[in-house]
C-alpha cells in the first residue's frame, strides 16, 4: 500500500514498478526505500533492528539510487528486517553513507530479486520536487 504523497505502485506485468517523490534527494531516497519495502509485504515483529550502515560510491545519481536500493535489499533479505529511518552521514550526487534502522520481520509476502536500471528516471520537476521511477525484478 502506498503512503500518500511519497510513492505509488504503477501497473506493470510481472514486475514491481514504483514512482517516488521527495522534496529533496534525501527524502526521495527514503521514500524509494519505503516503496520497495511495501512491495515485499512484510509481516512485522515487535523487535527493532540494530543500526545498519551502507556506504556507496556510484557514477551518477541514477546509479546511486539503484546501488542504494540494492544494498538495502540485501540487508533486508539477509537480516529479515525493514528500515523506515535513514540517518544521512554523507550524501552527494555520487556518494552516499547512511545508517538504517527499523524493525525485524517475521516473513515477507513477496520476493524482490533485484533493483533494475530498466526505465530508470530520476529528475527534478518544474515544481521543485524530485521524482523517480524504479523497476524491481520480482
Amino acid at each position: 500500500m502506498a503512503i500518500k504523497g511519497k510513492f505509488e505502485i504503477l501497473e506493470h506485468t510481472g514486475d514491481l514498478k514504483i514512482r517516488i517523490w521527495g522534496k529533496d534527494k534525501k527524502e526521495l531516497f527514503l521514500n524509494a526505500l519505503l516503496g520497495m519495502e511495501s512491495g515485499l509485504h512484510p509481516e512485522l515483529k515487535t523487535l527493532n533492528s540494530e543500526l545498519k550502515t551502507i556506504k556507496i560510491q556510484s557514477i551518477d545519481l541514477n546509479a546511486l539510487l539503484v546501488d542504494f536500493l540494492g544494498e538495502a535489499l540485501y540487508l533486508i533479505q539477509t537480516n529479515k528486517e525493514i528500515y523506515n529511518e535513514i540517518k544521512f552521514k554523507k550524501f552527494s550526487g555520487t556518494i552516499l553513507e547512511v545508517e538504517l534502522s527499523g524493525q525485524k520481520v517475521e516473513r515477507f509476502g513477496e520476493d524482490i530479486k533485484a533493483v533494475t536500471h530498466h526505465g530508470l528516471d530520476v529528475r527534478q520537476r518544474e515544481d521543485g520536487l524530485f521524482e523517480a521511477i524504479v523497476l524491481f525484478d520480482i
